[in-house]
């Protein structure tokens, strides 16, 4: 009888919740497709750009900024991050006035390299750009293999004047064309989604705050306001620390878009685990007691159903069913997102299985003194924040 209530009951209810309570985050209700107003005046902007060995991609990225059909005064600065392969040339090669490449500095003890960079390339936005404006009012902090359709940044613009936010975030639309993201992509959004409902995020009351770091469009004084970027520089997880920060300054928003498009594909399941393990141990504090709770919920919730429905008997093989069931049906309206066959959704429990290993392989790589590698650097600090 307990075992029943445990493996059978406890999932089914879990999923109830989630599927009535949890701020509706499946329904994916947070896009960027509402009509808004445009504002009176559009204010001078900054994109700011970090970027190491982005050679592949680079042209693409900065061109999609370069053509942005924005009314304002816009300007963009690349922070080369001491590439490798000739990225700051191929920038340098687009011959744009609107683009500054900034060739980026050593990094210091107790920060991580893409904080540095963008700390830099705002410091030389505030600096030197604008000045008989007083400087950008917005900061649009976007990653180097992200490309934008070009009426990305005004909308953006729009949506941030709109009540005055402080943070405007859009989860950038991430490849999904190979097996292994058909299998992981979508799940890796949903998952997100589920640990930081967007509508919380989006709710001044909610205390839930997060951003999506492909592409954010700060207030550059609220950003001040809330310390800088230095005050979040030695977290892995830099886009929900930010939103974390901004949000104390502000009202902030954060939805799905397909302005923004990711440049960067996953040909095979190595790759998603590299992305995945560089932070999953940062987003649990380093703890061992929370990794172990957290595989134990993800046992719970995601294979406990399977279990109970394949081999247990009477009720608990029902509720097994239906918690199975129901999250099939809560993976839907992401699987129509990414234009998926809604069968994905059965796979969900193995899925969240590969990403319980993902986790545990975070956390062996920050014991082995390896944790938050990329691009040749390991970055994680036992001390950090997610």
């Amino acid at each position: 009888m307990i075992a029943g209530i445990l493996f059978g009951f406890l999932p089914l209810a879990i999923w109830l919740y989630l599927l009535l309570f949890h701020n509706g985050f499946w329904l994916l209700r947070e896009r960027d497709t509402a009509p808004l107003a445009e504002p009176q005046a559009w204010p001078p902007v900054v994109a700011v750009v970090p970027a190491r060995d982005e050679a592949d991609v680079i042209g693409h990225s900065i061109g999609s900024l370069i053509a942005q059909d924005y009314p304002g005064t816009f300007r963009i600065v690349l922070v080369d991050d001491q590439s490798g392969d000739g990225t700051g040339a191929l920038a340098r090669a687009l011959n744009s006035e609107r683009l500054t490449v900034v060739t980026g500095a050593a990094r210091p003890s107790g920060w991580t390299g893409k904080l540095w960079a963008m700390k830099q390339g705002s410091d030389y936005a505030a600096a030197n750009l604008f000045k008989n404006e007083g400087g950008p009012e917005f900061l649009w902090f976007t990653d180097a293999d992200i490309a934008h359709s070009p009426d990305n940044l005004r909308h953006l613009v729009a949506r941030a004047q709109d009540g005055n936010k402080v943070l405007v975030s859009l989860m950038a639309r991430l490849s999904c064309k190979s097996a292994a993201e058909h299998f992981l992509i979508p799940a890796f959004v949903f998952f997100f989604d589920m640990l930081f409902p967007f509508g919380a995020v989006n709710n001044r009351a909610s205390t839930v705050a997060a951003a999506a770091g492909g592409c954010m469009l700060a207030r550059r004084t609220a950003l001040e306001k809330a310390g800088g970027i230095e005050a979040i520089r030695h977290n892995i997880i830099d886009d929900c620390a930010l939103g974390r920060a901004m949000k104390a300054r502000g009202p902030i928003w954060l939805g799905l878009t397909d302005r923004a498009v990711s440049l960067r594909p996953y040909p095979h399941i190595a790759d998603i685990r590299h992305m995945v393990t560089r932070s999953a141990y940062a987003q649990l504090g380093y703890s061992p007691l929370v990794l172990a709770a957290t595989l134990l919920g993800l046992a719970l919730v995601y294979l406990a159903p399977v279990m109970t429905a394949l081999f247990a008997w009477g009720p608990s093989q029902l509720a097994g069913w239906l918690a199975w069931m129901i999250m099939a049906l809560m993976y839907q309206p992401m699987l129509r997102f990414y234009r998926l066959s809604p069968l994905w959704g059965l796979a969900l429990p193995l899925i969240g299985i590969f990403y319980a290993a993902f986790t545990v392989e975070s956390a062996i790589q920050h014991w082995s003194g390896r944790g938050g590698t990329w691009k040749g650097r390991a970055q994680a600090d036992a001390g950090g924040q997610a």
